[in-house]
């Protein structure tokens, strides 16, 4: 396996910005800011530099209680200040259990959230599979969190569509560098929690026991891109963020549904210009939610990125979709084995450029290593840092 330290390959990118996106729009579409008769898209909150870039980080998995380990707060403030983005996302798992307060989940977001609020980095998150597992005994639920992280003052989460099934499901719009005009769109998708114990009085033993992006929140996306494409007069590029992975990350890295070989393997490599490594099995729900072939059919996202496995960080096109994932970045859950425990915490970089066709230019994934962070397999918990409020 090879260890993705650079950009992803030139041929796959050109694919799922070239000819795979020229099914879409030829070239990044232009999107008139939201008015009171564009009810539904949202009106811009970031903009492309002066010289028509934008960048983005995407940290994954931070995953601890209030006691965070250090590294975690350390990597993404060197990531922070050697990248310099315009927005962060933490997509998904941004705590775990083991917090027994109201007052502990807080500050275990705290931690993580810090360093972007300290630095006036505009940022969002997504919700993972282990986000609620303190509910029981701290009180809080997703939507408490939700409404935790909103006060922030960087914060660009929404509450969501209502009555949906998801939480926080939300649309960063991204201006264009010479106006209002909305240029690029960011989705954030909750992919769920955990299946039921049954359904239809049949239980999941056997299947993943994750969530899964629900058909309401399928809707609500393709939805709302056609109203910016209605507002756009052409498809608005964009990147997918959700924790759990789709089943297609799975049948790209072996270009089958059923056969997973070496030979598999190496065909898939040829086919989708995967780089980066495979550590884990994919863990996605156990149904194939659609999402996909939602995507596929508006023709806008570029890119669709995930967690969860936390020592995987491969990315490939897939049909003119870029499928792909960030490592985890915190040093709190489980890692590669033994020694080798934190080699991958990191983070993924995009590079957007409004004059690339489809928008995004590069994506790069960022280690731990390379800052010169210590990599000992012993945890290093810290104290909470100071709440914002």
């Amino acid at each position: 396996m090879r260890d993705q330290t650079g950009p992803i390959g030139r041929r796959a990118l050109l694919r799922v910005t070239g000819a795979g996106a020229a099914a879409a729009a030829a070239g990044p579409a232009v999107a008139r800011a939201a008015t009171g008769a564009n009810a539904g898209v949202p009106e811009p909150r970031l903009r492309f530099r002066e010289n028509g870039t934008f960048r983005v980080v995407q940290f994954n998995d931070t995953q601890d209680d209030e006691r965070t380990d250090r590294r975690t707060v350390e990597l993404m403030e060197r990531t922070l200040d050697a990248e310099q983005p315009d927005f962060a996302v933490i997509n998904g798992d941004v705590i775990t259990g083991g917090c027994d307060s109201e007052l502990q989940v807080k500050q275990a977001i705290n931690n993580v959230v810090t360093p972007m609020e300290s630095r006036g980095v505009p940022w969002a998150i997504t919700f993972g599979n282990h986000d609620e597992d303190s509910e029981r005994s701290s009180g809080m639920s997703e939507r408490d969190m939700l409404e935790f992280y909103m006060s922030y003052e960087h914060n660009l989460n929404e509450p969501g569509p209502s009555g949906g099934s998801g939480t926080g499901d939300t649309l960063v719009t991204v201006a264009g560098s010479g106006g209002d005009r909305v240029a690029f769109a960011l989705w954030l998708i909750d992919s769920g929690r955990y299946a039921p114990d049954s359904i239809a009085g049949q239980g999941f033993e056997g299947y993943p026991h994750w969530g899964w992006v629900r058909p309401d929140q399928i809707r609500w996306y393709s939805e709302t891109s056609r109203k910016l494409e209605r507002v756009a007069g052409g498809r608005v590029p964009g990147l997918m963020w959700m924790h759990i992975p789709l089943w297609e990350h799975r049948f790209m890295w072996f270009a089958s549904v059923d056969s997973r070989g070496e030979r598999d393997h190496d065909r898939a490599l040829d086919r989708h210009g995967i780089e980066g490594e495979r550590n884990e099995d994919e863990c996605p729900g156990p149904f194939n939610s659609g999402m996909f072939a939602a995507i596929l059919e508006r023709g806008d996202v570029r890119g669709v990125f995930c967690g969860h496995d936390h020592v995987n960080s491969y990315v490939g096109d897939y049909y003119g979709v870029l499928l792909g994932y960030s490592s985890g970045t915190g040093f709190g859950p489980y890692g590669l084995p033994g020694r080798e425990r934190h080699r991958l915490r990191g983070a993924r970089v995009f590079e957007l450029d409004e004059n690339t066709p489809g928008g995004l230019h590069d994506t790069r994934m960022v280690f731990a290593r390379d800052f010169g962070i210590d990599m000992s397999p012993q945890d290093q918990p810290m104290d909470p840092l100071p709440l914002h409020r």
